[in-house]
């Protein structure tokens, strides 16, 4: 989240803005809630407390050695397509948690669009 949030000018710069979500409740186990307020970010966040989004993008980490009930981290892009919502142009899942996509790869994908 820093690596993405110190090159949102750039990110910007190509069109496209961030925000980040993470499959956790407010005050689950790491306090995303009390974090936020704490370090407030400029992107958007969302708490996918119910797992709906994880869900639906196939991102969900019901269990592994790293994981329970959780993402798998990941990093797509989603281009707006008018009233429709967005198409999907990117999409990065790490195999573990600490797995994520490199920044270089992000950059370069959306410099492509």
């Amino acid at each position: 989240m820093t690596q993405l949030e110190s090159r949102n000018e750039e990110i910007e710069a190509a069109g496209a803005g961030l925000a980040f979500i993470a499959a956790e409740k407010r005050d689950g186990v790491w306090r995303p809630g009390k974090f936020l307020e704490k370090h407030p970010i400029a992107s958007v966040f969302l708490l996918d407390e119910d797992r709906a989004v994880t869900k639906a993008y196939g991102l969900h980490h019901a269990f592994g050695k790293d994981a329970i009930n959780i993402a798998h981290p990941a990093t797509l892009i989603i281009v707006r397509d008018g009233d429709r919502g967005g198409i999907v142009r990117y999409i990065y899942r790490g195999d573990n948690q600490l797995d994520r996509a490199p920044l270089e790869h992000i950059l370069e994908a959306l410099q492509q669009l």
